[in-house]
């Protein structure tokens, strides 16, 4: 195809993406599921799982390979304003009140699916043929730790969203300790792709220039927009100009992160974090939220759905290693993170909530695993295995969630 011919078809593809996103979340409402993991699904089912294994033809037709130069870029777009929000609605001052519950929670969300994980890395990499021989003991154990320990952080707000938990304490710690935990697992993957490629330099890259993104938007542009926002809250109201700025800022803090392989949606979650409260927060949340819920995102879901691959699970023996590391995977990450608010005192239905919350893998799983599968770190069936596990433990939690909390409860946190 031309370029123009690209375009074009671009608009083809928006159009069945939306539709279908539609239909399936309209099935998904029925059993109470969000919106949101019902794009997840619908992107699964465009791709080779479902419409590529029933219809190959309609699915090539439809998705070409040279179409998907185009179909990339405007999802990661549309993920990193929404995490961008997503950050504008970040409360701080309820994380500042109940730091040592987010804490707690990212630590406990961490350190426990990590040693699980390593351990079943220890075990697949000796006993199984899940990691390819290139793969040594100590990346296996690392990347297995650190996919263990993600969490849905663009699916995670949207969900808190979607339950109404925005500005709750139950919200905010989970959104707080998310953000941690999977930085800190892009930190993890870093080493691991360091220790693959032998050169260590791009694992320091990635920590230092991460700590040093963070400080410098909380620290200096933090401060400077505060000034700026004092004379857009006296003139009641922020210019297009000044809008556009916003944006420039949004895209430069997530082209950084993403140079630095840390990627994108924490420098636009970080740069939204960074922005002060007020009008301005407003006025961007009100521009910026409707088109990238109802058109950018579901572009995202389906791109990374067309890289999943459910069907290599064909093996009783393969699904045994699935059921095994969703087991592992839901007590290390919901277990664990339940005990640990329970242990900071929060409420019975809070902790468990937040630990329901956090369970959730999501795409950021399937974003970490593809970047395994793409450089060699682990085997196409291991794939299958983790993704099997993000998929359950994303349609887990909302009714779940709904089980333990109550719909009451949940509106009066």
């Amino acid at each position: 195809m031309t370029n123009l011919q690209l375009a074009v078809f671009f608009f083809f593809q928006i159009a069945v993406i939306l539709l279908v996103c539609q239909a399936v979340g309209l099935i998904g409402r029925c059993v109470g599921q969000p919106q949101v993991v019902s794009e997840m699904i619908a992107g699964v089912m465009l791709g080779p799982s479902l419409l590529g294994l029933l219809f190959p033809g309609v699915s090539a037709a439809l998705f070409p390979p040279e179409t998907l130069r185009i179909l990339f870029p405007v999802s990661q777009l549309g993920l990193a304003a929404y995490m961008f929000v997503v950050g504008l609605e970040f409360r701080v001052d309820i994380v500042q009140a109940r730091l040592r519950s987010a804490v707690a929670v990212s630590v406990a969300g961490m350190v426990t699916p990590f040693a699980l994980g390593a351990a079943l890395g220890w075990f697949f990499h000796a006993h199984t043929g899940l990691f390819p021989e290139r793969t040594s003991l100590f990346e296996a154990m690392i990347f297995l730790g650190a996919s263990m320990c993600i969490t849905a952080f663009p699916m995670l707000a949207r969900i808190i969203h979607f339950k109404g938990l925005t500005g709750t304490t139950m919200g905010t710690v989970a959104i707080g300790a998310g953000a941690i935990d999977d930085a800190m697992a892009w930190c993890l993957l870093a080493i691991v792709l360091a220790s693959f490629d032998g050169n260590f330099a791009h694992a320091w890259l990635n920590i230092c220039g991460g700590a040093g993104y963070v400080a410098l938007a909380l620290l200096v542009i933090k401060p400077l927009l505060a000034r700026w926002a004092r004379g857009v809250e006296a003139r009641g109201a922020l210019s297009d100009r000044e809008f556009v700025v916003c944006l420039a800022l949004m895209s430069l803090g997530a082209w950084f992160t993403d140079l630095i392989h840390l990627h994108a949606v924490f420098g636009a979650f970080v740069m939204g974090v960074a922005i002060p409260r007020g009008l301005v927060a407003r006025e961007l949340i009100a521009r910026i939220q409707p088109l990238t819920v109802a058109l950018l995102l579901p572009l995202f879901f389906t791109y990374s759905g067309l890289n999943t691959q459910i069907g290599l699970l064909d093996t009783a023996y393969l699904w045994g290693m699935a059921g095994l590391v969703l087991v592992a995977a839901i007590g290390g990450k919901g277990v664990a993170c339940w005990l640990a608010a329970r242990a900071t005192g929060l409420p019975q239905r809070e902790a468990l909530g937040i630990g329901t919350l956090m369970n959730a893998r999501g795409l950021m799983e399937l974003i970490i695993i593809n970047i395994g599968l793409q450089r060699g770190v682990i085997s196409p069936a291991l794939f299958a295995t983790l993704v099997i596990m993000a998929v359950v433990t994303t349609l887990m939690a909302s009714p779940i969630f709904d089980l333990l909390v109550g719909k009451r409860e949940r509106a009066m946190q």
